[in-house]
């Protein structure tokens, strides 16, 4: 017993060190990515994967605990693939763009993480933590024409959602492509009115969500993928609604903060629905958190 817990804190600590080892080698990578979540608001989400992540690890760990085991040689592969991609992303060997560049740096950062855990653990505990690991990958931000893609395709269901709901309350409304034009307005849907930043951050939170309290692996995936429509209503909402207020009551509601800082509210209204969805889809099934799931195992073996 003395012999297996020096084994396992030795284990914790070889991992702490690969952690350690990983920062000081992708310092300019994680700093960057760092500044690109405080500055940009298609990346903000980036601040919260990696306590979600630990979090996840946590209770699962503790309610449906894997044994140790040796992962030498698979662990070895993956951080001897993450280190020769941070060689190649130092010395650019592509002549990528510096967003490209950040985005496999930190694609291969993860890698490295993933490969110390299958390392220390083995490869039993990296597929039963799969989920929480594959959640780091979050933190990789978005290559420049990927994020366009996104950023292109919220803008125009936003207009498209909107033009619906103004067809439906009965305001006259032409659209051009991200255009909309009503009786004494005319509105863009501009990219910094796509959100963007809501959008990833609803994505996140109904991806951490439905891994606590879902277990079917289906119902998991229809709550990621209902948020895709979800956003995209809540942002059609939001101009539907700043439209009509400044049009019928205050045209101070274009251009003042209820237009600049109202998204949380159509946010927490997005979340709010996740969470009926959330309710809907566990009915039939009963997952407790994965907090309590171990104290349940360890009660029913105590009666056998």
């Amino acid at each position: 017993m003395i012999r297996r817990l020096v084994t396992n804190r030795t284990r914790y600590l070889e991992l702490f060190a690969l952690v350690g080892g990983s920062i000081a080698v992708w310092w300019h990578p994680l700093t960057a990515n760092l500044g690109l979540a405080f500055n940009s608001e298609a990346h903000t989400h980036i601040l919260l994967i990696l306590p979600l992540s630990i979090a996840l690890i946590y209770l699962q760990a503790k309610g449906s605990p894997a044994p140790f085991a040796s992962g030498g040689r698979a662990g070895a592969t993956l951080l001897s693939a993450a280190l020769l991609f941070r060689g190649f992303m130092a010395w650019n060997v592509g002549h990528l763009s510096p967003g490209d560049r950040l985005s496999l740096s930190m694609f291969a950062l993860v890698t490295w993480w993933i490969g110390s855990v299958t390392l220390c653990f083995g490869v039993q505990v990296s597929r039963s933590l799969l989920f929480p690991l594959c959640f780091l990958f979050l933190i990789v931000p978005l290559p420049e024409h990927v994020l366009g893609s996104i950023t292109e395709f919220l803008q125009h269901q936003s207009a498209v959602g909107a033009d619906i709901l103004f067809r439906f309350a009965r305001v006259p409304v032409t659209r051009d492509g991200i255009m909309l034009s009503i009786p004494g307005l005319d509105i863009e849907v501009a990219p910094e009115c796509s959100s963007i930043r809501s959008s990833m951050l609803l994505l996140v939170t109904a991806m951490f969500l439905s891994r606590l309290f879902l277990h079917a692996r289906w119902k998991q995936a229809l709550l990621i993928v209902a948020t895709i429509p979800l956003a995209v209503a809540k942002n059609s909402l939001r101009i539907f609604t700043i439209a009509e207020l400044g049009t019928r009551v205050d045209a101070g509601f274009l251009e003042g903060g209820f237009h600049r800082h109202g998204g949380i509210v159509f946010f927490g209204l997005a979340v709010a629905i996740v969470g009926v969805l959330l309710w809907i889809l566990s009915r039939g099934e009963f997952r407790m958190p994965l907090a309590f799931e171990r104290i349940t195992e360890d009660r029913a073996w105590q009666r056998h």
